[in-house]
């Protein structure tokens, strides 16, 4: 029969000043941060004559979604009016490709500096790594003469190059550190059996790469969707995504500031961000600690 082991030693204490000093500063911080996304839910539920009123941290006193249903479908940018959701159907029709394109080079890229030792892997690697600290306005206009002579310039085929391009070192880094952390003897086994390059990572890395897959898109979809300057600069007119049609929203207003509406198409930009972080937090920090600071 086993035996109840009881813990020995001194008993904590339950309430230290320690203690009641990491409390209170995560309660700040959590206010610091929450606050204004309350104001701007609370505003977005409002009508403008109980905004006028000034209490912007109490509950709606007559609910209404109006706001919501306006700046998604009749809210004015400039002459067009229909609302914020053709940035959201262009941010789709951008996120998509870009995300697929960028995480898989990233992982075939990591997976051959890792495993391969291909010549002038350390050299490639760190041209990328500079490439992912540079500043992206450096390369603005160069891009922008390089598209326009291309004459793909302007155009969805345009805005996702840009994100592949510009995302391809990072993801390079993460899955590079985490197949550093796998058992090279799989990788040999492999190589014993006969298996070539794709055999071995479709069928025994890609498996593996679980975590670090969701880590990666998590980062891409949060970044490509939040992108501001690179969908101004290179998606064009027809493709503008969803965080350039809230600043058209905001800065294009006429007569009476609609601070309901502004709120709440600036709540429908951030949704899919907010939804991806909590549908897969859990899997984000398991993957950030499986490897993503490994190396």
């Amino acid at each position: 029969m086993s035996q109840t082991v009881i813990p020995s030693g001194r008993k904590p204490q339950r309430l230290t000043l320690a203690r009641a000093g990491v409390y209170a500063f995560l309660v700040i911080s959590a206010l610091y941060f929450l606050l204004p996304l309350w104001i701007m839910l609370m505003t977005s539920l409002k009508d403008m004559e109980e905004i006028r009123l000034g209490s912007i941290l109490a509950w709606p006193k007559a609910l209404t979604f109006e706001p919501w249903l306006r700046a998604w479908s009749s809210a004015c940018t400039g002459l067009d009016c229909s609302g914020i959701s053709t940035g959201f159907w262009n941010s789709l029709k951008i996120l998509v490709p870009s995300v697929f394109f960028s995480v898989a080079l990233g992982a075939v890229t990591g997976y051959a500096l890792s495993f391969w030792r291909v010549r002038g892997a350390n050299l490639m690697f760190g041209i990328l790594l500079i490439g992912a600290f540079v500043p992206y306005q450096v390369f603005l206009y160069p891009l922008v003469r390089i598209f326009a002579t291309t004459g793909i310039y302007n155009s969805l085929l345009c805005i996702v190059l840009v994100h592949v391009i510009f995302g391809l070192p990072l993801m390079t880094l993460l899955f590079r550190n985490y197949y550093a952390g796998l058992p090279i003897e799989l990788f040999k086994a492999a190589r014993v059996d006969g298996g070539g390059f794709w055999t071995i990572f479709l069928r025994v890395i890609l498996p593996m790469s679980t975590p670090i897959l969701i880590v990666a898109t998590i980062l891409q979809v949060t970044g490509i969707w939040n992108d501001f300057l690179f969908g101004l600069t290179f998606a064009g007119r027809e493709n503008l995504p969803m965080t350039v049609q809230l600043n058209n929203i905001v800065n294009s207003t006429q007569g009476e500031r609609a601070y309901n509406v502004d709120m709440a198409a600036t709540m429908l930009t951030a949704l899919v961000p907010l939804a991806v972080y909590f549908l897969s937090g859990r899997w984000f920090v398991r993957g950030i600690a499986a490897g993503a600071v490994k190396g």
